[in-house]
């Protein structure tokens, strides 16, 4: 999503490189570039006023250091100021003393509320070890309930179930029931109904259902593609039912990003969440020095080990390193291995988390890996389970069959077999890090 606002930034950073110091003619070209930069990438006007501002304060100002090079200062300047208008703590959700923890979803219909409910379900009880109960409350567009059962259905997740059609009486019925303990659950997430505008109705049924649930945190569901105009509409919900905080949808979509560095300032309100796909698992929580990061072509290498982390499973890894050791990797494991690449999401977007990613994401713009990743996945399939685990066996018919049944070249299979050698002598080395080398490091390539 800020791709082409970080490429702008990057222009403008270049063009301070060799500059002896900051001075008022080349500091006053470079927040020209990034005002324009950030007006480009539909950021408000209001919020771009306010980090220009303060960038030529500083920049100007006397907390400008001594020997460091302009370059240096104007990074550091800059990424203070995104960071601040971001908000520079990471939201946390403040869980009930009591149980439950009633969390209320609102926004405009089509910006992906009812997808975000699941996710935030799944995102409670894998990382934070919650009981999160669905309650779908946007009984004015038919098919909302039944598309949060069917994620819930799909994802294990528990969805609350009434014959009551009043959206106010399905919420207080299902608050009700989990605190007599008539249903397991410690977190109420509520879906309630959305507008393809505000109206008068929506209003007065949101916060009637504020006021009957009274819940620990309200979140809008806010679509970064909408640009400027989804701001001012938070605005207008903000004032006239009020939120907490805003999960900010969409944002794997090719919009500018401008949203994302202006809802704190417009509307007073943090960014918790980042929606960043249209799978129940895409869902982040906001850490704006790691988003600032990767804007300014920096990267951010915690949030990619992180991810390494949640696909590549510890005793696996303690498996694996054991295998390299006694040389008994195979092919199986390898193809587990790709799987585990594959859990953290498109090489394209992994690239981007890296320092300079920006330009490697536009080379893998084509999907390459992706599909390289799954011809190889085709090819081990079309193996018998013995020359899985026995690569030896494979001479030149069975690697023609094993090209058939695949659909590739036997060219492809060989340049597949030899990648495996390769890959499997690479993390041979590794081992000698130890087991503990193996399970920070995963893949090593």
């Amino acid at each position: 999503m800020f791709d082409r606002l970080t490429d702008k930034v990057s222009k403008t950073l270049k063009n301070l490189t060799g500059k002896g110091k900051i001075t008022e003619s080349n500091i006053a070209q470079a927040i020209a570039e990034v005002r324009l930069s950030l007006l480009e990438a539909d950021v408000a006007y209001p919020a771009v006023q306010s980090i220009i501002d303060s960038i030529r304060k500083q920049a100007l100002g006397e907390e400008v250091l001594l020997g460091v090079n302009p370059e240096q200062q104007f990074i550091k300047i800059l990424h203070d100021e995104l960071v601040r208008m971001l908000g520079t703590e990471t939201a946390s959700i403040p869980f009930a003393s009591k149980p439950p923890t009633i969390i209320m979803l609102m926004g405009l219909q089509g910006t992906g509320k009812t997808t975000t409910a699941a996710k935030l379900a799944k995102y409670l009880r894998d990382e934070q070890g919650k009981m999160p109960l669905l309650v779908p409350a946007d009984l004015s567009r038919p098919a909302a309930v039944e598309q949060l059962r069917s994620l819930g259905e799909e994802h294990g997740l528990k969805v609350f179930s009434t014959s009551k059609t009043n959206p106010i009486e399905v919420c207080t019925d299902a608050v009700e029931k989990v605190k007599k303990l008539e249903i397991a659950a410690d977190t109420i997430i509520i879906d309630t109904a959305g507008r393809l505008a505000i109206d008068e109705t929506l209003m007065k049924e949101l916060l009637e259902i504020q006021k009957q649930t009274k819940p620990d945190l309200v979140l809008y569901a806010l679509d970064a593609m909408a640009g400027q105009d989804a701001i001012s509409v938070a605005q207008k919900f903000h004032e006239q039912v009020s939120f907490d905080g805003v999960v900010l949808t969409k944002m794997d979509g090719d919009a500018r990003g401008g949203a994302a560095l202006s809802v704190l300032h417009q509307t007073g309100t943090p960014i918790c969440f980042l929606g960043m796909g249209e799978k129940v698992d895409a869902l982040e929580k906001l850490h704006p020095e790691r988003l600032v990061s990767r804007i300014l072509g920096m990267g951010d290498i915690v949030t990619l080990v992180e991810k390494a982390q949640k696909a590549i499973d510890e005793k696996k890894a303690l498996e694996l390193s054991k295998k390299l050791r006694k040389n008994t990797f195979d092919l199986e494991d390898f193809q587990e291995q790709l799987k585990s690449v594959q859990k953290m999401g498109s090489m394209q977007d992994l690239v981007g988390f890296l320092p300079g990613g920006a330009k490697l994401k536009q080379a893998l713009s084509g999907g390459l890996p992706e599909r390289e990743i799954a011809k190889t996945q085709a090819i081990i399939c079309s193996m018998t389970p013995q020359e899985r685990r026995n690569p030896k066996l494979l001479n030149g018919s069975r690697r023609l069959r094993i090209a058939h049944g695949s659909g590739v070249t036997v060219a492809d299979v060989n340049r597949m077999l030899k990648q495996f050698l390769q890959a499997k002598n690479m993390m041979s080395r590794m081992t000698k890090l130890g087991a503990k080398g193996m399970q920070r490091g995963g893949l090593p390539f």
